[in-house]
């Protein structure tokens, strides 16, 4: 066998090669179609010289998928998942492999972006209506969000809702039961820090002596507990104090609703609806509320409209109060929600059915039961005398008990703080067996205890149990809709699944060109490992000693990820890009504070930042001040150095992102940061347009102190339909002090006792594998290359689409980085045709429609990423090239502006079908199948355009009503 043969056969197996789209026979005739010899060529007529990086990444060279899988193999095995009963919001759950096979390890399903195209995302629109669904019936309120990050950020979300809409105006006091869960507690603490509240923590009952403007119990609380707290929100409602609950969703299947308690905000974790806990997440938080306070909402809703046939059709409600639109104004930074995990908690209840949940909540009571009366019949003291799932036993030797438990493979909660006593947590679960049980008492007593549980459970059954008080027993029905009781055998499930995954449009269909979203290959290889039970089935605060190989993956990312940003230290605890913006500020604002400059407070955004920079800087207790940007795009240095220098004595620091939003490479960065810091301030340079820097530059060594990485975009973890997402922030040294901290999980860095930004240490821990495999896969060649593929399929898409619309800005060599934007205006000038025109008709062509007015209104803004073929690239040139020429016919008159293919799309069966139809001025074919690629490949769109301004003004978030179902 030749030298040449065993080349091809070791490029044929690496990863690097089936990563990114063009063979290098398209990469050549891309290369001379824009005009460059190599992408070595390329990227030196792109990049600008001063930022260029010199050097080699460390991260090691590529190594194939079964090398790779081998690898993270060996990593998985050094973890030890025991039996965990340590529960604090995180819990054993079954994820029915229905919902495993066919949602979580499908791209059609994880693949998918952000609902803003509504009419071809029907499918999982409808499953996050679930969702809001399952927790209003739940939680006994009015209005659900599409979800929230985690248990702890929804909390510190409901503070900040409190203080808007509280009629207590003069209070700047939250309340916090001192029995909530501790990494709850954390971070309100440092979400209210910022805002400048003030916190109370204390016994429930004394929220009432205190002039608050709201307050949140943990319901049941962190002991087990189950209180009625209707004669307290009664009276802090008379305070003028707004109520939160944090409760447990499995709990309010049996238990009464806090809602019918009246509370005003009700919020927690879905993860035990068939999530795996995932050494802390991804977790879709649940957020409920009354519908007075729908404006003030965090986060997405999912809405009922109608399209322009009068059919309900689905879509996200009020997006005015997205990041993009509001910006400082925003009621929070949040971004990224959950949605994958979401929809994995509301097929759970779909699958389940009221029945079927009640049965497993009833179940791990009755074990639960079972456990404490063994107990107390042999004299053990319980601290909890009411209970669901989770009882706290003081007075015995817990060394003992953690000896004989650590010898068995199970996980107690040991020492949690009930006072001056130190106790034993035992949380239950839908894991929970009866002979786990009879370990449990093994464990707890000691052998020879005589206990039996099949004994134990006849009494039980034979007196009744009154561990749930009477007057807290659930009376009330929950999810009635037809939804949630027909699809309950494994086939009417799949299908239901399926029908809904047809609807959507998602990466496994065709490209989805979305700019600064970046939309790459989210690789089967890099997601296998997720679902393992040594990564899937760890409890974020399990021992260390047990989670050893999660501690060697944290270790390797976070060095790659430092080599790759050119910082010093990485956080992975923010597990969104918007979180990471908040904890990079935080940082920043901490440094400042401890050199005695805490009035350092101003930060500049420039005009062209993604939205969730100003939210960002608003949410860390930033005042802003916006610069402009000159009429290439670029950052207006004249401006801005007049306003760093105008406000130098009280300058925090810049937010700037790189390239710029608008798709080029500035070349004064460099100054940018030097004017900076000669006026005291820091550099926060956003992450988002990594995908354009990584071994080509780093905003470490551009001049940078800090930035939050999308794992999310740039590095391969799929965007779920609108979440999950990662944000990790990179920092210089000096800012390392001023990372996030934890209070239950410490690791002996300088940064432990600062505050947590997320409920867990590393945040959604349990997909760190899928970046850790994409940068093990690629190594230091193959991060580069998929760099400058980047650059190259975007240039190319560039100066394709360049003959047909104008491109609104390009930097040195009249060159774009890894996306560019098309300016509309002239054409809808010239025609009437508008940006959401050509938006709705790309769906038609099969396409997801690029970004849409952002950063400028009225463009396209186009990011192709290194995935895409050129075969699925100049597809989607001939699609927006096909579609100018349509506009070109509304320009001549031969269309009228109303009643053309581009106002009508997107264009449906019911469309094709109608026998009205052959009243339009164009025919059928040229609705449908505009090209011949079309027919080989043809989406169809279930619902023609939706109406926006109708389902805002009929703000309707629940699933259809029961008469309109059929």
């Amino acid at each position: 066998m030749t030298t040449e043969t065993l080349t091809k056969l070791e490029q044929h197996d690496l990863f690097l090669s089936r990563h990114i789209g063009p063979d290098s026979a398209q990469q050549q005739e891309m290369l001379n179609f824009v005009g460059a010899e190599s992408l070595e060529d390329l990227t030196e007529q792109i990049v600008p010289e001063s930022i260029r990086m010199n050097r080699d990444l460390a991260v090691g060279d590529h190594v194939s998928e079964a090398e790779g899988m081998a690898y993270i193999r060996a990593i998985a095995d050094k973890n030890k998942v025991n039996k965990s009963y340590i529960g604090m919001g995180y819990y054993g759950t079954l994820v029915p492999t229905v919902i495993q096979r066919n949602v979580l390890e499908n791209p059609g399903w994880y693949t998918a972006y952000t609902p803003y195209q509504p009419e071809i995302a029907q499918g999982r629109l409808e499953a996050i209506l679930n969702f809001q669904q399952l927790s209003m019936d739940l939680t006994g309120l009015d209005l659900a969000s599409s979800s929230l990050l985690d248990e702890a950020t929804a909390a510190a979300e409901a503070m900040a809702l409190a203080k808007r809409v509280s009629k207590a105006k003069k209070a700047n006091i939250f309340f916090v039961a001192d029995d909530v869960f501790p990494q709850t507690l954390d971070v309100i603490k440092t979400r209210a820090e910022c805002f400048g509240f003030d916190i109370i923590v204390g016994p429930a009952a004394d929220a009432a002596n205190h002039d608050i403007f709201g307050a949140l119990f943990q319901y049941t609380n962190r002991f087990g507990q189950i209180t009625d707290f209707t004669e307290l929100f009664t009276a802090l409602h008379e305070k003028k104090a707004v109520v939160a609950v944090a409760a447990d969703i499995m709990s309010l299947v049996m238990l009464k609703s806090p809602g019918s308690m009246g509370a005003d905000v009700v919020l927690g974790n879905s993860q035990r609806f068939g999530v795996p806990m995932g050494f802390g997440g991804p977790h879709a938080a649940f957020f409920v509320t009354r519908d007075a306070y729908k404006r003030s909402l965090p986060g997405r809703i999912i809405g009922v409209s109608q399209d322009t046939r009068g059919n309900r059709a689905l879509r996200m409600a009020m997006q005015t109060r997205e990041q993009h639109i509001r910006r400082e104004k925003a009621n929070s930074n949040i971004c990224t929600a959950q949605v994958l995990l979401a929809n994995m908690a509301s097929f759970y209840a779909v699958f389940h059915g009221p029945q079927g949940l009640k049965t497993i909540a009833e179940r791990i009571h009755r074990l639960t039961d079972i456990l404490a009366t063994g107990l107390t019949a042999k004299g053990v003291t319980l601290v909890n005398n009411t209970w669901f799932d989770t009882i706290s036993i003081k007075g015995l030797d817990t060394a003992a008990i953690k000896t004989r438990s650590e010898a068995q493979g199970v996980n107690l909660r040991i020492d949690a703080d009930a006072g001056s006593d130190k106790v034993l947590g035992v949380s239950l679960a839908e894991t929970t067996t009866r002979e786990d049980v009879a370990q449990l008492f093994d464990i707890i007593l000691g052998e020879g205890h005589g206990l039996d549980v099949a004994t134990l459970d006849s009494n039980i059954v034979a007196n009744g149990s009154t561990s749930v008080p009477a007057a807290l027993i659930r009376t009330d029905a929950i999810l009635t809709h037809p939804t949630f009781n027909r699809y309950h055998s494994e086939t009417e499930m799949m299908r239901y699944i399926k029908r809904l995954e047809n609807k959507d449009l998602a990466l496994n269909h065709s490209m989805i060109s979305l700019g600064s979203c970046t939309m790459k290959l989210n690789a089967a290889t890099e997601m296998m490992p997720i679902t393992w039970p040594e990564f899937a089935n760890m409890h974020p605060f399990c021992p260390q000693d047990q989670a050893q190989g999660y501690a060697q993956l944290v270790s390797e990312l976070s060095d790659w990820l430092v080599d790759i940003t050119g910082y010093d230290t990485v956080s992975l605890q923010p597990n969104s890009g918007a979180q990471g913006e908040y904890a990079g500020l935080l940082a920043i604002k901490q440094y400042h504070e401890s050199r005695g400059d805490a009035h350092r407070n101003i930060c500049l955004i420039p005009q062209s930042a993604h939205g969730t920079n100003p939210a960002s800087a608003q949410l860390a207790g930033m005042k802003i001040v916006v610069t402009a940007c000159d009429k290439d795009g670029n950052i207006d240095m004249e401006d801005l150095k007049t306003k760093a220098a105008e406000v130098a004595d009280n300058l925090s620091c810049i937010m700037v992102t790189y390239p710029s939003t608008h798709g080029v490479y500035e070349e004064t960065i460099g100054e940018i940061c030097e004017v900076i810091h000669q006026h005291g301030g820091q550099v926060y340079l956003d992450g988002a347009n990594m995908n354009a820097q990584v071994g080509l530059t780093s905003p470490g060594s551009i001049g940078a102190d800090v930035s939050h990485l999308n794992l999310h975009k740039t590095f391969a973890i799929p965007h779920g339909g609108g979440g999950p997402g990662m944000g990790p922030i990179g920092v210089k040294k000096h800012l390392a002090p001023f990372l996030s901290g934890h209070t239950v999980v410490k690791h002996g860095l300088e940064s432990d006792n600062n505050g947590a930004v997320s409920a867990a240490p590393y945040g959604s821990a349990g997909i760190l594998p899928i970046t850790w495999m994409y940068i093990k896969l690629l190594g230091k060649q193959g991060l580069r290359q998929s760099t400058q593929m980047a650059l190259l399929n975007a240039n190319y898409v560039m100066k394709k689409l360049s003959e047909h619309y104008p491109v609104l800005y390009t930097g040195r060599n009249d060159r774009v980085a890894h996306e560019c934007i098309i300016d509309l205006r002239p054409l809808k000038e010239a025609s009437g045709v508008t940006e959401m025109d050509i938006a709705k008709r790309l769906n038609d062509y099969g396409f997801h429609a690029p970004t849409m007015s952002f950063p400028v209104a009225g463009t396209l803004m186009i990011e192709p990423t290194e995935s895409e073929s050129k075969v699925e690239l100049d597809r989607f040139i001939e699609a927006m090239i096909s579609i100018r020429g349509e506009a070109a016919r509304v320009e001549s008159g031969e269309w009228p502006v109303d009643n053309n293919p581009l106002s009508n799309a997107p264009h449906t069966l019911a469309d094709i079908m109608d026998p009205e139809f052959d009243s339009r001025p164009y025919s059928r074919e040229t609705a449908v199948f505009p090209t011949a690629a079309v027919k080989l490949n043809k989406f169809w769109p279930t619902v023609n355009r939706i109406d926006d301004v109708f389902g805002d003004r009929n703000l309707f978030c629940a699933c259809i009503p029961i008469a309109d179902y059929e």
